[in-house]
């Protein structure tokens, strides 16, 4: 039996308690070999936001539906973005601060337009906010503090239509790039596995070495 779509439920009782601009939060690729961790955001007034049909987490949807549905959700959201952490940067910041970096600027630019009360993150850990401010004993001045409140909700991009929503705009955009990548880099397959550790992708490895797309920090073969 098919899953039940992603509906605005948990989004309408947020606006109820008072959030009326409420922001859903998911990442693509933080699994991936090579290529960037991207990280969408969709922004809606809650209390008054319409459903949006046809749209479901990114990885039940087939890559032409994903495509079609991004100029919609778009139109639907009052404010969206992607942002990105490059492989240098996983590199150099670790795949949890390369989310929170991708994330961080995926709300800056959504932001812009239009500022969240409140922040649904896909999952159970809150990689989007900084350290310190989850750390009761921190004795070190504390970074300021975001405008909106950020809570976890485990499966929220099969039950939260605005995190459903950023899911389908992250992939979207990161499959872009890798297929983008893979006219300059052929071997490595990256318009099929999006630089995911599929057996040809390793292979590609083993035989010419990591580029600099790759993640090379970490465990390539």
């Amino acid at each position: 039996m098919p899953a039940a779509p992603p509906t605005l439920e948990w989004e309408r009782e947020l606006a109820a308690q008072g959030y009326q601009v409420v922001a859903g939060a998911d990442e693509v690729g933080r699994g991936a070999l090579a290529g960037p961790v991207s990280v969408g955001i969709v922004i809606i007034e809650a209390g008054s936001a319409a459903e949006l049909p046809g749209v479901k987490d990114s990885k039940l949807l087939p890559g032409p539906a994903r495509v079609a549905l991004v100029p919609a959700i778009a139109a639907w959201a009052r404010a969206s973005a992607v942002g990105h952490a490059q492989a240098h940067e996983i590199d150099a910041l670790g795949i949890v601060g390369a989310l929170r970096l991708a994330g961080t600027r995926a709300l800056a630019a959504a932001a812009a337009g239009l500022t969240p009360d409140f922040v649904i993150l896909d999952g159970n850990h809150n990689w989007l906010a900084e350290p310190e401010q989850l750390d009761l004993f921190a004795t070190g001045p504390l970074a300021p503090l975001p405008p909106w409140r950020i809570q976890t909700r485990i499966k929220a991009d099969m039950t939260c239509l605005t995190v459903a929503a950023a899911s389908v705009l992250a992939k979207v955009e990161r499959d872009a790039i890798m297929a983008n990548l893979a006219v300059d880099f052929p071997a490595f397959g990256w318009d099929a596995n999006m630089g995911y550790g599929t057996a040809t992708h390793k292979a590609a490895i083993a035989q010419l070495g990591p580029t600099d797309h790759h993640r090379k920090s970490w465990r390539l073969l």
